[in-house]
This record gives structure tokens, sequence and C-alpha cells, in this order.
């Protein structure tokens, strides 16, 4: 058990190393531009981006690029990403606010990538655990792979009140299972952002924060739907 421990802790500093190095300078608005990047790229992929139904009906999304992967026998998950809420009744979007995304695993791999994930809120309920700023995907929130393609046929036997998981990796587009992931409300990313410490509610719900200059892609991305 401690050497797994040690093992684990390795791998996590290893992959937030490589977090650092790739939003070096100003990298909390670089995450949030690089979020709307792979948003429109995955929606651009002939036929296998995310059905239009599940993208018009969730209730939040959540955007992690590049979260890096690695490991050697022992492996690990680690990378930073944005949420965003819908209005209930006016349609839009709230502001982003910062998270991260961590996890292991147990079995034969060796070396690292690095992966986009994308999860669908598809209702309020699943919203709720984020907010109180750390969820474990599978035991506090229902999460399941998502379908992709462009029909709505496709999505009419998966809207439910859990979430759907997408990731990407060298090109290739799936839906994804996350369970035992641990998403976790990134204070300091948030402050980065708005210049003040402030909860992901505030940001999410309260709209205490005016819209960031660096998400007016990504707000545009995700109202085209």
């Amino acid at each position: 058990m401690k050497v797994f421990k040690v093992l684990l802790c390795a791998v996590l500093l290893f992959t937030f190393c490589l977090m650092q190095d790739a939003f070096a300078g100003n990298k909390w608005t670089r995450l949030v531009e690089t979020s709307a990047t792979v948003i429109e790229e995955v929606q651009e992929m002939p036929d296998m981006g995310i059905p239009e139904s599940l993208m018009r009906d969730t209730q939040a999304i959540a955007i992690f690029p590049s979260t890096v992967s690695a490991g050697f026998g022992i492996g690990g998950k680690y990378g930073g990403g944005v949420i965003l809420v819908r209005n209930e009744k006016s349609g839009q979007w709230s502001p982003p606010a910062v998270f991260t995304i961590a996890g292991g695993s147990i079995g034969w791999q060796i070396g690292g990538q690095a992966t986009d994930i994308v999860l669908l809120f598809m209702s309020r309920r699943s919203i709720d655990g984020v907010l109180q700023g750390k969820i474990k995907l599978g035991a506090d929130a229902s999460v399941a792979a998502g379908p992709v393609g462009r029909s709505a046929a496709a999505a009419t036997d998966v809207r439910f009140g859990g979430i759907l998981s997408y990731s990407r990796t060298r090109g290739l587009f799936a839906g994804a299972k996350l369970e035992g992931d641990v998403i976790t409300q990134n204070w300091g990313g948030n402050k980065g952002i708005y210049g003040e410490k402030i909860s992901a509610d505030d940001i999410l719900l309260e709209k205490d924060v005016e819209m960031p200059e660096c998400a007016n892609d990504l707000i545009k991305i995700l109202s085209d739907y």
C-alpha cells in the first residue's frame, strides 16, 4: 500500500508539472480559450461530435483540455478545466469556473498521453455536488459514457439525471468511463481569472462576476446550440 501511494504521488506530481508547463504564462485565461477550441474541434468532427440534442439539453458543461495521464503499472490522471452552467429561464451561460480532475488506476499501463475530456450535466441535481466544491464520479454523481454522432435519435435513450462523459485522444473521440475520478474547484484558478477569491457557486449561480473577455469565444460556441 505504501508503494502504491508513493508511485501514485510521483505520477500525479509528474502530470502536475506537465500541466504547469502547458499553461505557462497567463495560464488560466489560456485554459478558458483552449476549452473553446476543444469544443469547436470536437463538434466539427464529421459524424463524430456530441449529439446536438444533448448539447441543447445539457444543464452544465465541463471541459478539461489536455488532461495528462501517465503510469508504469500504476497510473494517474490530472488536468485543469472549466465548468459553465446554463440559466434555466434565460438559457444563457454563466461565466466559467475553474476546476481540476484527478484519478488513479491499477493495471497494465506504461507511458503517458494527453486527453481532452468533456462532461455534460443532464440535470440540476447532477450539478449540486460540483457546487459543493468536490465530487467523485460514479459515487457522488452517476456518470456514463455518452453517445457520439449528430443524430438526435442516438441520444434518445441516454437522457437521464446524471453526467455523460466524452474523451478525445490522438484525434479519436468517444464516450469515456470516468468512474472514480474526482472533480474539485480550483480557488487559485478562479482568482487568476477574476482577480479575487471567489467560489464556484458564486461564479456559476450567483454570477457575482462579469463575463471575462477570455470566455467570449467559448460562450459564442456554446450559445450556437
